[in-house]
Order: C-alpha cells, then sequence, then structure tokens
C-alpha cells in the first residue's frame, strides 16, 4: 500500500478508533484521562493530513505542463452494484453521426456504489485544515470540560464527529457524501444537546436537527436528479466526463437543432433542458451536454442541502441557538467542520455549477444578503458566543458569494477564506469561551468590563481574531476577504466587457478566456448561453452584492470590536457567578489561543509572492482536477492579480468600523446609548405619552403662553390644541406600536423575527395540523375500530342482564313472545 492509500485511510481511522475506545471505556477506566485517545489520534490525523499534502504536491511536480491536475481514488469494498440499473438509450437514434452514442455510452448502466477515498488538492487542504484545528479545540476541551459529569462522553461525541468530517471530504461519490453528511449533522446534534437535562440546550439541538433536515431533502432529490440524469454518481465519472474533449464539444457546436430534435424531441430542444455544447462539461451521451433547467435543477436543489448545513438564508436560524452546547463545541461546529460542508460540497460540484449560470446567481445572492442580514444581526446581540455565530453565518456568506461569482478567482477565493476562517473563527470562539470560563459561565457582555486586566492572555489573542476578522493588513482575513471582493469586482467586469464585445461585434475575445494554453483548443465561453438582457441584468446585481459586500466588511469590523471593547475595556465589572477568584485560564486552555493567535496573524500572508500577486495555496488549490479542467479552467487567468484599490477601499471601511465601535462603546458608553434611544425611537414613544405632554406645561416658551391665554379668557384654544394633540397622539398610535416591534434596533435585536415568523408560518400550523390528524386518529378512525369490538361487548352485556335465573321471568317472556308472535301475525294476515 502506497503513502497515499495509507494516509487516506488512517486519517478518518484513527478518531474513530478513539472514540469507540473512549465509549466503551471512559466511565469506568479512563474516566479525567478520556482526552488522551482523542487528542493523541486527531493529532495523528493531523499529521497523516500534512504527509497526504507533500504527497500530492510531489505527484503533481511529476506531472507533465498540460496536465488537468492530480487526483487518486482508492476504493476499499464494493457496497452495492446493482445490474442493468440505468438505461442510457436515446428514445429515438441520431442520424448524424455527431451525435451518435458512442458503443462505451450504448445499452445499459449499472449501479455501482464503491466505499472509495478521494486524494487531490482540495480533499488535502480540507483535510490538514480540519484535523489541526480539531486537535487544537481538543486540547482547550480538556480544560474547559474538566469536572463535568460526561467529560468522557463528550470527547467520545468529538473523536466521531472528526471521523465524520474526515469521512465527508475524503469519499469519492455523492452516497457516500451524503451519508456521512447525515453522520456529521447527527454529531451535531449529540454535541449541541450535550447538555440535554438543560431544556435551552435540548431544544437547540432538536432545532438543528430539524433545519438540516429540510436542506438534507433538497440534496437527496439532487442525487435522484443526479442518477437519472447522468446514470452514475461518482465525481470522477460525472463532475469529468467531457471536459477536457474540445472535439466534443467542436462536434456539438457543429450540430444542428434537428440532430437534438431526432434525440430529445422538440419539446425538450424548445425548453432548453439540452444545449448543444455552449456549457458543455457534463455528457450525457456523446457530443450532447445537459444544460439549462435540467442543470439549474440539480444545482438548486444541491444549494438546498448547502444552505442547510452551512446556515445560509433562510435555512440560518439553528446556528445561534446551537450556542447552547459547549465552547469548544461551538469552536469545533462553527469553525471548521460541519459549517464549511456546504462551502465544499458546492466547490465539489463546480462543473455542475458551471453550466447554469443562473444557479450561480442564486448562490451569489443568497450569500451576499445572508452576509449583510447577519451582520446586521450581530450590531445589537449582547451574547458573546452569539456575536460571533452570527459572524460565522454572515462569514459563511461572504464564501458563498465568491463560489457564486463562476470563476476560478472566486471559487479559489472562496475557499481560500474558509481555510483562513477557520483559524481566526475558532480563535474567537475559544476565546469565549476562556472568558466563559473565568466568569462563572457567564456570556452576556452587558456584565463584563475591564477583563484585560485580569486575563492578559485571553485578550491579546482576542484581539489577534478580531483584526484578522476585521480583515486588516497584514492578517488572514485580509487576504482572503480582498480575495473575494476582487472576484466580485472582476466579474462585474467580465460581463460588462462581454455584453461590450457582442455590442460592437470586436474580434477580441472575451476578457476571461485568457489562458494562453487555451489558445489551440476550443474555447466556450462560460457566459455564452446568456442573453443580451441577462448580461446587463446580471452584471448590475453583481455590481450590488460588490457593494453589499464591502458594506458587510463595515459592519464586520464594528461588532467584532463592539464586542472586544464592551468585554475588555471600560470599568472593571465581574459577574457575582465569577465569585471573588476570577483570573486567567490555565495553560490547557490559553496554549491552543497562542497557536490559533499566531496562524491568525501569518496564515494568509505566508502564501504570498510576487507582490501578493501568486497565492500558493490558492495555486496548490488549483490542481483539483474538477478546477484545473473544463469551463472553469477558461475563467483562470495567466498571471495573478492582487486588487490593490479593492483592498484598499474594503481596509478603509473595516478601520471606518473599528473606530466607530471605539468612540461608541469605550468608556462609558454614552454615545451607544443615546445611539440606541435613535433607533428607538424613543422621541416618537414620548410624543404620544400623555405624562410627558403634560409635563411639557413646565417649560416656559410653552408654559407662560399657555397662562397668558387662560388669564385672557382664551383657554379654550389651549383646550382645543390639547384635543388636537390627543386625536394626533391617538392616530401615532397605532404605527408607534408597529414601530416599536420594527425599528432598525429592534429588528436587529430580535434578529428580523424570522424565529417568530417561522413558528407562526410553518411550526403553529404543523402543530395544529398534528394535533387534528391526533384526534381524528383517536376518535374517528380508532372509534370506529373499537365499535366493532364494543358492539358485541354491549349486545353479551345485555344478553347476561337476561339470564337471571327465574322461572317466572322465564315463563313471562315466553308468554310475551307468544304474544308478541300472534299480534305480529294478525297484523300481517289483516
Amino acid at each position: 500500500m502506497d503513502t497515499i492509500s495509507l494516509c487516506l485511510i488512517l486519517i478518518p481511522a484513527l478518531p474513530l478508533a478513539a472514540a469507540i475506545i473512549v465509549a466503551l471505556f471512559g466511565a469506568s477506566v479512563l474516566r479525567e484521562a478520556s482526552h488522551w485517545p482523542v487528542i493523541v489520534a486527531i493529532g495523528g490525523s493531523f499529521l497523516c493530513s500534512m504527509l497526504l499534502v507533500r504527497e500530492i504536491l510531489a505527484e503533481q511536480s511529476k506531472q507533465p505542463a498540460e496536465a488537468t491536475g492530480f487526483e487518486r481514488v482508492v476504493t476499499l469494498w464494493t457496497w452495492a452494484n446493482i445490474e442493468n440499473a440505468y438505461d442510457l438509450k436515446p428514445t429515438a437514434p441520431s442520424e448524424d453521426a455527431a451525435t451518435a452514442m458512442t458503443p462505451s455510452d450504448a445499452g445499459w448502466k449499472d449501479f455501482r456504489i464503491d466505499v472509495a477515498l478521494r486524494a487531490d488538492a482540495l480533499t488535502s487542504m480540507m483535510l490538514s485544515m480540519v484535523t489541526f484545528v480539531a486537535t487544537l479545540v481538543a486540547i482547550f476541551g480538556a480544560g474547559y470540560m474538566h469536572g463535568d459529569r460526561g467529560y468522557w462522553r463528550f470527547f467520545a461525541y468529538v473523536g466521531l464527529f472528526v471521523f465524520s468530517m474526515t469521512m465527508l471530504v475524503s469519499v469519492s461519490n455523492f452516497v457516500l457524501l451524503f451519508v456521512f453528511w447525515e453522520a456529521v449533522g447527527v454529531c451535531s446534534y449529540l454535541l449541541i444537546g450535550f447538555w440535554y437535562t438543560k431544556p435551552e440546550a435540548a431544544a437547540a439541538g432538536m432545532k438543528a436537527f430539524l433545519v438540516n433536515r429540510v436542506g438534507d431533502f433538497g440534496f437527496a432529490l439532487a442525487l435522484f436528479l443526479i442518477w437519472t440524469t447522468y446514470g452514475t454518481l461518482n465525481y470522477h465519472d460525472t463532475l469529468r466526463d467531457g471536459t477536457t474533449n474540445p472535439e466534443s464539444i467542436a462536434k456539438v457546436l457543429a450540430s444542428s437543432e434537428r440532430d437534438l430534435v431526432n434525440v430529445y424531441g422538440a419539446d425538450a430542444v424548445a425548453k432548453k433542458s439540452l444545449v448543444r455544447g455552449v456549457l458543455g462539461q457534463l455528457r450525457l451521451q456523446d457530443g450532447l451536454y445537459v444544460g439549462g433547467a435540467v442543470a439549474t435543477a440539480i444545482c438548486l436543489l444541491l444549494l438546498v442541502g448547502a444552505c442547510g448545513k452551512s446556515a445560509q438564508f433562510p435555512l440560518h436560524v439553528w446556528l445561534p441557538d446551537a450556542m447552547e452546547g459547549p465552547t469548544p463545541v461551538s469552536a469545533l461546529i462553527h469553525a471548521a467542520t460541519m459549517v464549511t460542508a456546504g462551502v465544499y460540497m458546492i466547490t465539489r460540484c463546480t462543473p455542475l455549477f458551471m453550466m447554469s449560470p443562473t444557479a450561480q446567481l442564486v448562490v451569489a445572492i443568497i450569500g451576499g444578503f445572508t452576509a449583510l442580514l447577519a451582520g446586521l444581526i450581530a450590531l445589537t446581540q449582547f451574547d458573546l458566543k452569539r456575536v460571533l455565530a452570527y459572524s460565522t453565518v454572515s462569514q459563511l456568506g461572504y464564501m458563498f458569494l465568491a463560489l457564486g461569482v463562476g470563476t476560478f478567482a472566486g471559487i479559489t477565493g472562496g475557499m481560500f477564506h474558509l481555510f483562513t476562517h477557520a483559524f481566526f473563527k475558532a480563535l474567537l470562539f475559544l476565546g469565549a469561551g476562556s472568558v466563559m470560563h473565568a466568569m462563572g459561565n457567564v456570556i452576556d457582555m452587558r456584565q463584563f468590563g475591564g477583563l484585560r486586566k485580569l486575563m492578559p492572555h485571553t485578550h491579546w489573542t482576542f484581539l489577534c481574531g478580531c483584526l484578522a476578522l476585521a480583515g486588516l493588513f497584514p492578517l488572514a482575513g485580509f487576504w482572503s476577504k480582498d480575495s473575494i471582493l476582487g472576484a466580485v469586482h472582476e466579474k462585474v467586469h467580465e460581463l460588462e466587457h462581454e455584453h461590450h464585445h457582442r455590442a460592437h461585434g470586436s474580434d477580441h475575445p472575451p476578457a476571461h478566456v485568457s489562458d494562453p494554453s487555451l489558445s489551440d483548443k476550443v474555447v466556450v465561453s462560460p457566459l455564452a448561453s446568456l442573453s443580451d438582457a441577462e448580461l446587463v441584468r446580471f452584471a448590475w446585481i453583481y455590481n450590488v452584492l460588490y457593494y453589499s459586500g464591502l458594506f458587510t466588511a463595515f459592519l464586520t469590523a464594528f461588532y467584532t470590536f463592539r464586542a472586544f471593547f464592551m468585554t475588555f475595556y471600560g470599568e472593571e465589572r465581574i459577574p457575582p457567578q465569577a465569585g471573588h477568584h476570577a483570573h486567567e485560564s490555565p495553560p490547557l486552555m490559553t496554549g491552543p489561543l497562542m497557536v490559533l493567535a499566531v496562524c491568525a496573524v501569518i496564515i494568509g500572508v505566508i502564501w504570498m509572492r510576487d507582490g501578493a500577486k501568486t497565492n500558493l495555496l490558492v495555486e496548490y488549490i488549483g490542481h483539483t482536477p474538477s478546477l484545473a479542467a473544463g469551463l472553469v479552467a477558461t475563467t483562470r487567468p495567466a498571471v495573478g492579480e492582487f486588487h490593490l484599490t479593492v483592498a484598499a477601499l474594503s481596509s478603509v471601511v473595516a478601520i471606518a468600523g473599528i473606530l466607530l465601535a471605539l468612540y461608541l462603546y469605550l468608556g462609558e458608553r454614552t454615545e451607544a446609548n443615546f445611539l440606541r434611544d435613535v433607533f428607538e425611537l424613543k422621541g416618537v414613544e414620548r410624543f404620544t405619552d400623555p405624562q410627558w405632554v403634560l409635563k411639557l406645561e413646565q417649560v416656559w416658551w410653552i408654559g407662560q403662553p399657555v397662562r397668558w391665554l387662560r388669564c385672557v379668557g382664551l383657554g379654550f384654544v389651549v383646550t382645543a390644541v390639547g384635543l388636537m394633540l390627543g386625536v394626533l397622539s391617538m392616530i401615532l398610535a397605532i404605527p408607534l406600536l408597529l414601530g416599536q416591534f420594527m425599528s432598525p434596533y429592534r429588528l436587529s435585536q430580535n434578529k428580523f423575527y424570522f424565529d417568530e415568523l417561522y413558528y407562526g408560518l410553518i411550526v403553529w400550523p404543523l402543530r395544529l395540523m398534528a394535533q387534528v390528524c391526533y384526534w381524528i386518529d383517536r376518535w374517528i378512525i380508532d372509534g370506529l375500530v373499537n365499535a366493532f369490538g364494543w358492539f358485541p361487548q354491549a349486545a353479551g352485556s345485555l344478553m347476561r342482564s337476561l339470564q337471571m335465573g327465574l322461572v317466572q321471568f322465564y315463563a313471562a317472556a315466553m308468554v310475551l313472545g307468544v304474544v308478541v308472535l300472534l299480534a305480529a301475525r294478525m297484523l300481517w294476515a289483516g
């Protein structure tokens, strides 16, 4: 067995073995030492991940220049094999050899699911990041969870969680991806509801589980559609078939609409369910490529699954409530593992999304809107962990925005931000856990103040995380955020250039086809299927998303340093729950903070070369086969570019956000209270308050004219004015009540009422429907069934009551019976 295969097996196997050991022996044998197997196992997985990266780099260096990346699939065993499960034959034969099926594609195809692991650049990057952060989180958890009754159970769950996540990013087909997609969901349910005796924790775990089921339903439908469309669920079959065959693309471009009608019928062609290679990279049969409605449906269903797992609108509501779990769980789930699964899945399915610019635009819109929405909500939260939770939702929105750009720069920029975000967001969550540990599990920032003197290590490491999250030079967030905003900015120019190119009939190629290695090949633009009107509309939307991203950068810097200043600066305040011995966390907890702080500072800049024009990590990710070939490769620039203007602008808005937070929240925070009063419409509320209106008479420039009017006998004027003010107050009362709930501050503070909205529109109707169904089942369906049992019982009871054992009663009954029979006979005869 070679090194790559061995590493692929050991990386998930080690955490699984540790989880089994702790589950079996943690309660009885290991007890307070239950953390050791998990820490050692995850640390070993990290070393194997780094060895895997080295081996892949060595294999990449051996490949020729024209190679489209390196990949290795290691098949362990066959899980399912159903012969002749799918018929690839078209409904009618094609008369043109250009669209005829090849012998290898004709006939039936087997449904085969192999338990196989995949090694490529994208997988190795995800594995190294997940295992490194998980190792530090496990070390921190050993100090944070010390003394907890479920200590061993916590580490068993963590080991199982890391196993599920490493398998999710390692598997080589959609079926196993879905299996471990569900596995991380189950593990997150166990970890979020770890303190299940707390009603809030139990409800949060159930909420996360149920909301993710909505997204998983869409994911499952996407898998069915992929299978019925392509006859395979393997990545290397589905995502690469036909991507590097320019001759096939040329055949398709040369074929006529009549050929498509002959094969698939006029209806399919009219609905543009099939396009002639314009978006061509997923082959349904030789020379014909799926696009239009089919591609969009598959991509949107995949997006539903990704939105659930990565907490994107409208399935974002579960993640803030997940803060009820232990803080190391928050760092693990919300930094490097579960929430990144959706971003990884969309990146892995890049060739699918490249077929549908419409689906890409939807991804970008959802990402940009979620980033802005979560940033607005984070402005007014006082729970430190919830501020970080909404920050995570916002940063994931940035990643989705980047993936929705649909260019090489956007996709790799999104993954670069995923990589850097894992480090500084884990640092911030663990820093919040350090504060909670010292403050008696209190997390309300209004009860904190001046903690920098008590917790200097936590203070300085938390500052590094805040600076990185705000995106200040030269920390990690600066480079990754610039790559995203720069990619969106370039997308706008690309769309505008394409429209200008068509309008003026220029002979120059589109701006995004810039790789000289493609000069001798047939190049198909990913934008070729868009009409001129769509190009203009798409350019306008992406431009709005670009400026929305800049504004979100301002919000990010503001709410991040708002939390920092409220916690570590101002007058020293310690909650009573902390007692009189509040102090810095032990080295077992501050050690991982220091390591992550160093990473937050250098993990972005260490990859930069040639004046930041070359990003070594992006170059490494770019060797993933699904990113190194096909249409996405046509968007890869020949020379890297550093967007100096975009970086400067985003830095300026970030600094403005920090300065505003400094002004409002440092010191006594009177300005912040004033700002809150403004946003809560205090002036309108006072105007409609009768007591406040009566007090106006005490103001000399109001009271003096009133007294003068009364003295000269014009008191009725004062009365009339008072009546008018009363009527006006009544008129304003209705919008005031609405304003109290819909003011900007209240909207942000109450999370735009999404929980209440979902409860009113979804949860309550479903509960009512369930109660009605229960009543029908209990009293109608069960009642009818039980009636057939009650009738014989009632008849038997009646018969038993007649068996009295008295001869006189029996004789009287016989006489009565004879009388009844005679009477009936006489009536019948008459």
